[in-house]
């Protein structure tokens, strides 16, 4: 740096799934310093999950979608590495971004270390990018405590992530787009599908067939999984859902399906019983808001809101990816891409110009309007809670059944989820209610909305004794 000059710009990325390095390549590539903080030991994201090298996965892009873009991604950030200009810092676990308070402004970043999540570092940046994803909406019910009962997701995971199948003979079920790559990916890897199990109805495409029929990419997309399920006979049973599932304390052994009526219950008579060993549910997936909450970011609904230039309303902020809106891949590079250059242009002290990512733009508008669409297609059953029986559990960290949560609305007078918390405790376990919260608000009947938390994950309390000052930065 010849002297006089101004250090770099400085951008802290929180997750290097589809948007985090779409956003870091795009900022890299026009002179910030980036650094990438993730919770994974590889670049990816839940997309793009890579396996272990040790494993040595002979044909890693046979379980992936997209594989060329996850190639393109892979090589920019190796080659922004290299350069000096970005420094990918893995296993990272963010738990909390701090605006600094002292004359150099800016952000400071805390992340944990490591499996043992015992250590914290901190890294300062002049603007945070948050790409940190989504999670999976989980609805119980009865039997969904069992062995072998797993998330649509957290079964595609245990294939990209780690090569083995979580059972024999699988049920796929639940609603929305990951339940036909779910169930694709795990006949192609050797199990038996013994049926997908989707409660949307069919003819709810045809209410959105102009907007659908505007992504051909997409439509051939879906096709190709249908293909696949039809060459591996597997049965696609639609405006159908789970009733239970049954097994012994160790294990699943089979799961109760059932149609649906117009209104989304059960038809009755219409149950049968399906033998498997493992049943991967999925009902859609929700922001993850923790971080952009705990700075005040405002969040619209269950999103994080941003502006055209993905913009939070907290100065020096920025957002993308399902964090957002969940959207998909796509959509997540569209917004990244669009956020790493508004940071570029405004870190420098200028007016970006939306031209300069006008190609994106159109994108993500057209992108959003799809996601819209499947968002009004794929629903849960409108009578989901009635199949729970007292006894089953909601909130699985502080065991609080069904029955529990029913006292607390119909006896007790709760009227939305925050006070069914404090009554029943449901909520207040490790995962601080992102299990359960769309649960307890299903049974409560109130409106589902992010739980602000002060911290985006577990935190020791030898960390939180600990100033910022204490705290090392990464090597």
């Amino acid at each position: 740096m010849t002297a006089g000059a101004e250090p770099p710009r400085t951008l802290a990325v929180v997750g290097a799934g589809p948007a985090g390095l779409a956003a870091a390549l795009a900022a890299a590539q026009r002179g910030v310093r980036v650094t990438v903080l993730d919770s994974a030991a590889r670049a990816g994201g839940q997309f793009y999950r890579q396996s272990a090298g040790a494993l040595g996965a002979r044909r890693p892009q046979a379980l992936h979608h997209q594989w060329r873009t996850w190639e393109r991604l892979r090589d920019g950030l190796a080659e922004q590495i290299a350069a000096g200009r970005v420094q990918h810092l893995t296993e990272h676990h963010v738990w909390f971004v701090e605006r600094r308070d002292d004359s150099s402004g800016g952000f400071t970043v805390h992340a944990l270390l490591g499996p043992e999540q015992e250590e914290s570092v901190a890294v300062h940046a002049d603007a945070v990018l948050l790409a940190t994803g989504g999670y999976e909406k989980v609805l119980p019910f009865p039997g969904w405590t069992l062995p072998g009962v797993v998330t649509a997701g957290g079964a595609q995971a245990m294939l990209k992530g780690g090569l083995v199948l979580p059972g024999r003979t699988a049920v796929v079920a639940g609603t929305g787009p990951l339940l036909m790559p779910v169930a694709a990916g795990l006949a192609a890897a050797g199990a038996e599908v013994a049926a997908l199990v989707e409660s949307a109805e069919p003819k709810a495409f045809a209410r959105h067939a102009a907007t659908l029929a505007a992504h051909p990419d997409k439509l051939a997309e879906g096709a190709g999984y249908a293909a696949r399920l039809l060459r591996h006979r597997v049965p696609l049973l639609s405006r159908h859902t789970v009733v239970e599932a049954h097994g012994k304390d160790d294990a699943v052994e089979a799961v109760t399906i059932a149609a649906l009526d117009a209104a989304g219950r059960v038809r009755p008579g219409t149950e049968r019983r399906i033998p498997c060993d493992t049943l991967a549910v999925g009902h859609g997936m929700l922001p993850h808001t923790d971080l952009a909450e705990g700075l005040g970011c405002r969040v619209d609904g269950l999103n994080v809101a941003v502006d055209a230039e993905q913009r939070t309303d907290v100065p020096g902020v920025w957002a993308a990816g399902e964090a957002t809106g969940i959207g998909g891949a796509a959509l997540s590079l569209a917004e990244g891409h669009i956020a790493g250059r508004s940071a570029v242009a405004r870190l420098r002290g200028s007016v970006p110009d939306p031209r300069a990512w006008a190609s994106a733009a159109k994108s993500r508008t057209k992108l959003r309007e799809f996601a819209a669409a499947l968002g009004a297609v794929y629903v849960p059953p409108a009578h989901w809670a009635e199949q729970l029986h007292d006894d089953t559990l909601v909130c699985r960290c502080e065991e609080v059944p069904a029955s529990a949560v029913r006292e607390a609305v119909e006896e007790l007078g709760a009227t939305d989820a925050r006070t069914v918390k404090l009554l029943t405790r449901a909520g207040m376990g490790w995962c601080q209610g992102r299990m359960c919260s769309a649960a307890v608000a299903g049974l409560a009947g109130c409106e589902e909305r992010s739980a602000r938390r002060p911290f985006a994950r577990p935190v020791p309390l030898g960390v939180l004794a600990r100033t910022a000052d204490d705290e090392q930065p990464p090597s």
